[in-house]
């Protein structure tokens, strides 16, 4: 049975998408490098993805220091962090090798 043309522009979505699964999509967490202290995570720059590949920081903690960063500007220095809810002197000192502050966007 032969294909009718109109047919692969479905196929070829088909086809990519299937790729895209089976690749990983760049950026998701399962794929974002581990966040160390040779490579520290840009509190000006991450994404909620990037921010969980820290030690310590969960789901909801990326999320508040994104919605804090959204809201309030740029982190000038690192010691802003402790301005987002959730993240006191303890907790702090256990990310501090793990984050940096870049240039903003």
């Amino acid at each position: 049975m032969r294909m009718q043309s109109r047919n692969w522009p479905s196929l070829g979505i088909a086809l990519v998408v299937l790729l895209l699964l089976s690749a990983g999509v760049p950026g998701h967490a399962a794929n974002a490098t581990k966040a160390s202290p040779d490579h520290p995570v840009d509190l000006n720059r991450a994404s909620v993805e990037a921010l969980t590949t820290i030690p310590g920081i969960g789901k909801v903690t990326a999320e508040r220091i994104v919605e804090w960063r959204e809201s309030n500007g740029p982190f000038r220095r690192i010691e802003d962090l402790m301005k987002v809810k959730g993240i006191g002197d303890k907790t702090f000192d256990k990310l501090r090798p793990y984050i940096k502050v870049g240039k903003s966007r």
